[in-house]
C-alpha cells in the first residue's frame, strides 16, 4: 500500500479505537443488515507482499481491506473520516443516498433509513463538515444528486423536491463554496419505462397534458474549499485540446446532434463513436460486476464516465480520492484505473465486499499503472480470501 494512503490509514485506526463493549454493538449492527460481520486474525493477511486485510479488533469499522493503493472500510464515513488529516484529501466524488428514496437497510446509522428530508439533513451536516475539514485548500469534491418525487400518500401531491437545492445549501453552510455544476441527461423512455410516472406516459398528454412533464435528470455538484491550491493541476494541449475542454465545459454531459426545428440540439443515445461525448447511462460499474444473479445490486450507481470526466478534470496522477459513500466502488475503481489512491469507507457489508472485489479487479485492469504487473491470479487469490472470511 502507498506510503500516503498507508499513512492515512494508521490515523483511521489510532483515531477510531474503541472498547470492547462498542466493538460488540457494532458487530451486532452489522448482523441487522443480515450479512454477518466477518472476523479477522490479529495477523495481517499477506499476499504477493500486499497488506489486504487488517484487524478489525483495533479500530472503529466493522472490517476493512487494503490493496495496492487502495483502503476500503466497512463502517459509518462519519466516525471513519475523523481519522483523516486535516487538508489531507485532493479530490472527493460520492453518491450520497437521495434521503429516503431509497432503504438500503435497517441500520439508524443509515442515512437512507430516515424519515424525512429534514431528518436526513441532520445527520448529512455532520459528514459534509468532515469532508470540508479533511479537504486539501483549494481543492474540490463533487457531489452526485438529483430532484426527488413527491408522492400524494407521503406529500399529499404529485410533484417534485428540491433535494439539490438542500444539498447546496447544507454544503455552503459548513464552508463550501459552490462551484458549479453539470447537468447529467438521462433518457426519459428509460426512466417512464422503469417507474411508470404518471407524467412520463404518452396517455397522459392525451388526457390532460397540465399532468405531464420532463424527465428528471442527474447533477454532479461541485464545491471548493476556500484558500490557494498547495499542488495545481495543469493539463498539456494534448491532454486537453479546445474541442475536448469544450464538451467538458458544456453545462448538459450528453451528445449532440442535429438542431430540430426549433432550434434545440437532440440529444442523442450512445453512438460506437467513442469520442463523441456522450455519458452512457448503461456505463455503471453495476452493469460490469453484477451480471451473476447473487452479486449484490446498487440502486444509484454513478456513471463511470462522469466520475473518469471529474477524475481527469479536477484530479492530479497520484493524487489521493476520498469517497465516505463507496457503495459497490465506482468512484475507487475509476480513481486506480486513472492512477490515483483511493480511500473510501461503505456501511452496508455486501456492496463494501463488492467494493473490495471490484478495487482489486482495477488493479487487474490498469496493468503497470502503478510500475507493475498486476495479474489475475492477485484478484482470484484476493476474492477466495473474502470469500473464506464471508463463509
Amino acid at each position: 500500500m502507498d506510503g500516503q494512503v498507508s499513512g492515512i490509514d494508521q490515523k483511521i485506526r489510532s483515531a477510531s479505537s474503541i472498547s470492547d463493549s462498542e466493538s460488540i454493538a457494532l458487530r451486532r449492527e452489522g448482523d441487522e443488515f443480515g450479512e454477518g460481520v466477518r472476523s479477522t486474525s490479529h495477523n495481517n493477511i499477506q499476499n504477493k507482499g500486499r497488506n489486504l486485510l487488517r484487524s478489525i479488533s483495533e479500530v472503529k469499522v466493522i472490517a476493512q481491506s487494503h490493496g495496492e493503493n487502495w483502503a476500503m472500510y466497512n463502517g459509518d464515513s462519519c466516525e471513519i473520516s475523523k481519522g483523516i488529516p486535516s487538508d489531507s484529501i485532493h479530490f472527493q466524488i460520492a453518491s450520497p443516498p437521495f434521503a429516503d428514496l431509497y432503504v438500503y437497510s435497517k441500520s439508524e446509522r443509515d442515512l437512507g433509513n430516515c424519515k424525512s428530508d429534514g431528518d436526513f439533513f441532520s445527520h448529512y451536516q455532520f459528514i459534509v463538515q468532515e469532508q470540508f475539514r479533511i479537504a486539501m485548500p483549494g481543492r474540490l469534491c463533487a457531489v452526485h444528486v438529483m430532484q426527488l418525487p413527491t408522492s400524494k400518500t407521503k406529500h399529499g401531491v404529485i410533484g417534485l423536491r428540491d433535494f439539490r437545492g438542500d444539498v447546496i445549501r447544507i454544503f455552503q453552510s459548513k464552508g463550501w463554496i459552490y462551484h458549479s455544476e453539470v447537468c447529467i441527461w438521462k433518457n426519459p423512455v428509460t426512466a417512464m419505462q422503469r417507474t411508470k410516472a404518471l407524467g412520463l406516459l404518452h396517455k397522459t398528454i392525451r388526457k390532460d397534458s397540465s399532468m405531464s412533464r420532463q424527465g428528471v435528470a442527474d447533477y454532479l455538484l461541485i464545491f471548493r474549499k476556500p484558500g490557494n491550491n498547495p499542488e495545481v493541476i495543469s493539463h498539456t494541449h494534448k491532454e486537453f485540446p479546445v474541442s475536448i475542454w469544450q464538451r467538458y465545459a458544456s453545462p448538459v454531459w450528453a451528445t449532440c446532434g442535429e438542431v430540430d426545428d426549433e432550434g434545440f440540439f437532440t440529444v442523442l443515445d450512445k453512438t460506437d463513436d467513442a469520442n463523441d461525448g456522450t455519458i452512457d447511462q448503461g456505463d455503471t460499474l453495476q452493469a460490469r460486476s453484477a451480471r451473476e444473479h447473487e452479486d449484490e445490486r446498487h440502486l444509484c450507481c454513478l456513471q463511470l464516465s462522469v466520475i473518469r470526466r471529474a477524475v481527469k478534470l479536477w484530479s492530479n496522477p497520484g493524487d489521493v480520492v476520498w469517497s465516505p459513500f463507496g457503495g459497490i466502488g465506482s468512484e475507487g475503481f475509476v480513481a486506480l484505473e486513472m492512477g490515483r489512491k483511493f480511500i473510501g469507507s461503505e456501511l452496508k457489508p455486501s456492496y463494501y465486499r463488492q467494493a473490495c472485489k471490484n478495487l482489486a479487479s482495477a488493479l487487474s485492469a490498469s496493468t503497470g499503472l502503478f510500475g507493475q504487473s498486476e495479474d489475475d491470479e492477485f484478484v482470484e487469490d484476493f476474492e477466495e480470501e473474502l470469500d473464506a472470511e464471508e463463509a
